[in-house]
């Protein structure tokens, strides 16, 4: 079954999970407070000028999308999470770190708003 939004997502999700995502996603909202939540590939995801981030429970970790690029002392801060094709793994056995995670949020909103931004070329 497809969750509707991300409160139902939450809902499906263990118990012990719940919480966990619950800081993830208040952690998303305080770093985008203009983003919008949305359910995309049957995960929790955020949008503002596009596609921000993605979030789901697994077993054992939380997996965190897309992969960070564009910032290379975020990527290296990142990289202790890297999983296959660079999209990012927290373990359930450790702290959640949501002031990294308030970092990439920061960054996308920033690339996605110079994806939008008009052109800057200058005229002859």
């Amino acid at each position: 079954m497809t969750p509707k939004n991300i409160d139902e997502y939450i809902a499906s999700c263990a118990p012990e999970v719940q919480a966990v995502l619950e800081r993830i996603r208040s952690t998303i909202r305080s770093a985008a407070p203009d983003a919008r939540e949305t359910i995309s590939y049957r995960i929790p995801a955020f949008t503002q000028n596009g596609a921000l981030v993605y979030f789901a429970a697994f077993k054992q970790h939380i997996g965190f999308y897309p992969p960070v690029t564009g910032d290379a002392r975020l990527e290296e801060a990142v990289s202790p999470y890297a999983g296959e094709k660079g999209n990012l793994r927290f373990p359930l056995d450790r702290p959640i770190p949501c002031g990294l995670i308030e970092r990439i949020v920061k960054h996308r909103v920033r690339q996605n708003l110079e994806k939008t931004a008009p052109s800057r070329r200058k005229r002859p």
